[in-house]
């Protein structure tokens, strides 16, 4: 790695006003924010209309190829209010704050692959469900699902149980039970895990989500950019923490939701950073003069997650620009960015992504971690996972699953690099950034980070 670092820093040394992740590493995809001032955000009324038209492709044009792929001839989604089943969001046009009382969503196949969309409930959900029973007495209707299900007489019925996937796992043992008990003998034992159904229905996007999700993940990126400036940091005055909530705020302040509680961290000279340590930053600092500080941020805007992380610099007196160490380290990262993306081929598990990474960035005595996952409806979306911050081996289940086509990803991870100018302490390189898996290729899905943010 020493190598790599060398002609990148010589190339920085020789040519300061060229990027270095343009002239000696081809750090494709880079983009860079300023302020999401200049990007729209939708209304909650006006989000109403573009996540039902979403919905009812969804609907309309991958629920029944998943099911036909699935062999489920009928897909049940029961749950109640105050325990609803994790997809239910996913399958209900907007707005519906809750399955109220107990709701029951049947997806019946037909003989020419089409998919009955039916509601079982005391509340008719509307468009784009046919209410096949609407009444207020719970053992009526129970009553009527069974008799409906005897009705359309599928062979496999997939239910929403599973050991492995937690949202694939939304039935409850009492809701499980009920259904057990109201069909008879010869439907109950029809019944099976829809956990492959219910995987390959969170992750998979279509073209409508694809199109959207880049100014997703720009407003992300965009409020990192505020945020990581001279707009909301003073050296010597500003800590972590502030700078944390200034990001929760401007995100509430544009009426995207958080998933997680943004966190930020410094790295320092004389700090400490070992390659064996898992991660490096500090919170609950004063940001000073010569810190690297990074930060993780994730939100959901038109269903669609994100999870970003990227790092900032705040120069010291007498510098007018990131040190060309800092900016060579930040090529190293993205260079394991593109050993990762590389080894992504439909088909291949998470586990075999991860080994083929390993083996490259082994190669080139990088000193770094991958883990990386799916993204979607959730920010810890299923799909296959590649790598775990606390195992770099395989992970079993999730880890075997393979790679599919229209996938997105949160290519996540970190690259620790020594730095003369800290002694040859290191410096960890953790990025993420959100991208889409076509199946041929990873596409950021709006650019990755390969400048620095600068505090001046």
């Amino acid at each position: 790695m020493k190598t790599i670092i060398k002609a990148l820093l010589g190339l920085a040394l020789v040519a300061p006003q060229v990027s270095v992740t343009a002239a000696a590493y081809e750090a494709d995809q880079g983009r860079v924010f300023t302020s999401a001032d200049n990007l729209s955000v939708l209304s909650y009324k006006d989000r109403i209309e573009p996540e039902n038209r979403m919905l009812n492709t969804r609907l309309t044009e991958l629920l029944p190829k998943l099911m036909n792929e699935a062999e489920l001839d009928m897909w049940l989604v029961i749950n109640r209010e105050y325990a609803e089943d994790p997809v239910y969001y996913t399958l209900v046009p907007q707005p519906t704050f809750a399955a109220r009382r107990t709701t029951m969503l049947v997806f019946n196949r037909l003989a020419d692959g089409s998919i009955e969309r039916l509601s079982v409930n005391r509340y008719p959900l509307g468009e784009p469900y046919e209410s096949a029973w609407a009444g207020g007495e719970l053992d009526a209707q129970w009553q009527a699902l069974a008799d409906l299900i005897a009705d359309k007489n599928p062979q496999r019925i997939g239910i929403n149980v599973s050991r492995d996937w937690p949202v694939a796992d939304g039935l409850t043992h009492g809701l499980q039970q009920r259904l057990q008990e109201v069909l008879p003998a010869e439907l109950a034992q029809r019944l099976v895990s829809a956990e492959e159904l219910v995987v390959r229905w969170v992750e998979t996007r279509t073209a409508e989500e694809i199109e959207v999700y880049p100014q997703v993940v720009s407003l992300a990126r965009a409020v990192i950019a505020e945020a990581f400036s001279n707009r909301v940091i003073t050296p010597g005055v500003t800590t972590t923490e502030d700078v944390a909530w200034y990001i929760r705020e401007r995100f509430a302040e544009l009426q995207l939701p958080v998933w997680f509680m943004p966190y930020v961290t410094l790295q320092r000279k004389d700090q400490g950073c070992t390659d064996e340590q898992p991660f490096c930053g500090q919170s609950g600092k004063t940001i000073q003069r010569g810190d690297v500080i990074h930060t993780d941020v994730g939100i959901c805007y038109l269903k669609l997650c994100t999870d970003t992380q990227e790092l900032g610099y705040v120069l010291n007196f007498g510098e007018t620009d990131v040190p060309a160490e800092l900016q060579a380290a930040l090529a190293v990262g993205n260079q394991w960015q593109d050993h990762l993306t590389d080894a992504f081929k439909v088909g291949r598990t998470g586990n075999e992504v991860l080994d083929a990474t390993i083996a490259k960035t082994t190669a080139e005595s990088m000193i770094t971690s991958t883990y990386t996952h799916p993204l979607g409806f959730y920010g810890h979306a299923p799909g296959p996972t590649i790598g775990m911050w606390d195992n770099q081996g395989p992970t079993p289940i999730r880890g075997d699953w393979p790679l599919y086509a229209n996938t997105a990803y949160a290519i996540e991870g970190n690259a620790k690099v020594p730095l003369d100018m800290w002694d040859g302490q290191n410096v960890q390189i953790m990025l993420e950034q959100s991208a889409l898996f076509d199946g041929k290729r990873v596409t950021y899905l709006a650019g990755r980070q390969t400048q620095w943010h600068v505090i001046r």
